[in-house]
């Protein structure tokens, strides 16, 4: 039977059809071959090479480091006693003064004349109580009466021992040796009881304030030694001599205070001060400043090789820098530690090692 043109064209083109499809057929079958090639391929790439040292922890004196500030032990506005113009300030603001010494002296005013009188009323009653008691050695005074005039010379001897204090009242005085360090009054200024003349500080010792952390309160004890450098370059030896039981509740933290002589009142109150609280004796690491990185979660630490060359990642906390390298705590027992290729690899990674060993001085 003889094909129609149309039916020829039909058939051509569904030659045409079948072609395009089994050659694609052809071309995937090719290709699916490669990914297998290729996935094994990635997987034989080496792992990355990375320099690891092995440290060992060391006994070491362990500290807590705080940021504190100077205070005077003792802060006391000195006042009068009784009331009167000042009439003289002998002490210098800001000296030195030793305990006793006058700071205000005011107007002495009748407080004279008023001991003058007590005392010649006590002169007046101890020659009328001797004359009393020669009477009655005579019989011609009664027991009764001598008793009443011994009574009237402890009055008098009371009066002008209170008129001997009235007058000194007048001298204000220095409670403590310390710093003479604000004057209130000058001379011309009316003081009533109570008046301010000046305040006095004591800062020898000198006491060094800082604030421990909830993590920290358990460390640090009553006796404990501590070293404070202060903001003006000089350094004080002392101890802890009080630490708080209830915590600042805007802050949560707990006042820790230290005791440090102060030869000569030299370091001022107010200062900033870097203090370093002795705590015992605990194992810490020492590695190169050049290993600490960031983890993950932006805390710093270090990274090290556990089993298997596995990379693992352990946050740390910085006790000390020195020449020779970062103290640190943090780290359990000897860590093959990465010092080279730190930055370029992730916790989980496989790598491959090469050791070294840290030069020691």
């Amino acid at each position: 039977m003889k094909l129609k043109n149309s039916h020829l064209v039909a058939i051509a083109i569904l030659g045409v059809v079948l072609g395009v499809f089994l050659i694609a057929g052809v071309v995937s079958m090719f290709r699916g071959g490669d990914k297998p090639a290729k996935a094994e391929a990635e997987t034989a790439k080496p792992a990355l090479l990375v320099t690891t040292t092995l440290i060992e922890p060391e006994l070491r004196p362990a500290t807590i480091i705080l940021r504190g500030r100077t205070e005077a032990a003792r802060t006391v506005i000195v006042r009068a006693e009784t009331a009167g113009p000042v009439a003289a300030t002998p002490a210098p603001e800001g000296g030195f003064v030793r305990k006793g010494a006058i700071l205000c002296r005011l107007s002495v005013d009748a407080r004279q004349a008023s001991l003058d009188q007590a005392r010649a009323n006590l002169k007046s009653r101890q020659l009328q109580r001797e004359a009393s008691a020669r009477l009655a050695e005579q019989g011609y005074r009664s027991q009764t009466q001598v008793l009443q005039d011994q009574a009237n010379l402890d009055a008098a001897n009371a009066a002008v021992r209170q008129a001997e204090v009235l007058l000194d009242q007048v001298n204000i005085r220095a409670p403590f040796s310390g710093v003479f360090d604000r004057r209130e009054a000058e001379i011309g200024t009316y003081l009533a009881p109570g008046g301010a003349c000046g305040t006095m500080i004591e800062l020898d010792p000198l006491i060094i304030v800082a604030d421990l952390a909830e993590g920290q309160i358990g460390k640090v004890k009553v006796g404990d030694t501590a070293l404070a450098t202060l903001s003006s370059g000089e350094t004080l030896n002392g101890r802890v001599r009080f630490v708080a039981r209830d915590a600042d509740p805007a802050t949560r933290t707990y006042r820790v205070e230290i005791v440090a002589r102060n030869p000569g009142s030299r370091a001022r109150s107010g200062l900033s001060a870097d203090v370093r609280i002795a705590t015992g004796m605990a194992a810490a690491h020492r590695l190169p400043s050049s290993a600490l990185v960031l983890g993950s979660d932006g805390r710093q630490g270090v990274r090290y090789v556990v089993a298997g060359n596995k990379v693992a990642f352990a946050p740390i906390t910085v006790l000390e820098e020195t020449d020779e390298g970062v103290w640190v705590h943090g780290l359990d027992g000897p860590v093959n530690l990465i010092t080279a290729g730190q930055s370029y690899i992730t916790e989980g990674q496989t790598v491959r090692t090469q050791s070294t060993t840290v030069a020691r001085p």
